[in-house]
C-alpha cells in the first residue's frame, strides 16, 4: 500500500535534511580540523626531539663512567709513583734506585696519556652537558607549543560539539512533528542512498541535480498531494512544494 503524508509533513524532511546535511559537514569539520593536524605535526617534532634528548643523556651518562674510570685510573698511578718516590728517596741500593727510577719513569709517562685521555673525556662531558641542555630547553619549549595547539584543538572541537548538539536538538524537535512511517522511509532511503529528502525546485531534484524527464513530471503532476513519491534519480523522497514548478 502506497504511502501517504499531508504536502506539510513531507515539507518538513526537507528542514530533517538541511540539519543532516549540518551534521555531516560538522563531522568532516571535526575530522579535518587544521588544529588536529598542528597538534599531530607538533607532537612528532617533540617526539623526535625527546628522543634526542634521551640519547644524549644515555651518551653523558656513558661519558661520565667513562671519566670516572679514567681519575680512578690516574689516582692509582699518582698513588704508585708518590709510594716509589719515597721508597727512591729512603733506598740506598744501587739495584734498587735503577729499578725504582725505571719503574717512576714508566709510571709518569702512564700518567701523562691518562691525563691526555682524561682532558679528553673531559672536553667530551662538557661538550655533552652542553648539547644536552640546550636540547631539553628546546624539548621544553616545544611541549610548550604542543599544549598550546592541544588547548586550541580542544577549544575548536568544543565549538563543533556545541554546533552539533544544537543541530541535533532541532533535528529531534522536527523528527517530533513527522508521521513515524514517513521519518522511518527517510531514514531509509538516506541510509541506503545518502539522501533521505530532495527538493523539486523548478522541475529539478536537488538531490540529483537532474531535471525530471516529461514522463517522471507527468508521473508526479498525476499523484495526489498527499502521495510519497520517489526520486527518479536519488531515490530520496521527492518533496513538492510552491517551488517546484508543476
Amino acid at each position: 500500500m502506497a504511502l501517504t503524508a499531508s504536502p506539510e509533513s513531507q515539507r518538513l524532511l526537507l528542514d530533517v535534511q538541511a540539519l543532516d546535511t549540518t551534521l555531516q559537514q560538522l563531522s568532516h569539520r571535526e575530522r579535518a580540523l587544521p588544529e588536529r593536524a598542528v597538534v599531530d605535526d607538533l607532537t612528532a617534532e617533540a617526539e623526535v626531539m625527546r628522543e634526542f634528548v634521551v640519547q644524549r643523556r644515555g651518551e653523558l651518562e656513558d661519558a661520565r663512567i667513562e671519566l670516572g674510570r679514567v681519575e680512578s685510573d690516574v689516582a692509582l698511578v699518582e698513588a704508585r709513583i708518590s709510594r716509589d718516590d719515597n721508597r727512591l728517596q729512603q733506598s740506598s741500593s744501587v739495584k734498587d734506585i735503577q729499578g725504582l727510577e725505571h719503574e717512576l719513569a714508566s709510571l709518569k709517562a702512564r700518567l701523562g696519556d691518562l691525563e691526555e685521555i682524561e682532558l679528553s673525556v673531559m672536553e667530551k662531558v662538557e661538550t655533552l652537558e652542553s648539547e644536552l641542555a640546550s636540547a631539553t630547553t628546546a624539548l621544553d619549549d616545544q611541549q610548550a607549543k604542543v599544549a598550546e595547539a592541544i588547548a586550541a584543538r580542544d577549544a575548536a572541537l568544543a565549538v563543533i560539539a556545541d554546533e552539533r548538539s544544537a543541530a541535533q536538538q532541532q533535528r529531534d524537535a522536527v523528527v517530533a512533528q513527522v508521521p513515524a512511517d514517513l521519518i522511518a522511509l527517510y531514514e531509509k532511503q538516506r541510509e541506503r542512498y545518502g539522501t533521505g529528502a530532495s527538493h523539486l525546485r523548478a522541475r529539478i531534484s536537488s538531490a540529483s541535480g537532474v531535471e525530471l524527464t516529461g514522463s517522471d513530471l507527468a508521473t508526479v503532476r498525476s499523484a495526489a498531494p498527499d502521495a510519497v513519491l520517489l526520486c527518479p534519480d536519488s531515490n530520496a523522497i521527492l518533496v513538492r512544494t510552491d517551488e517546484s514548478g508543476l
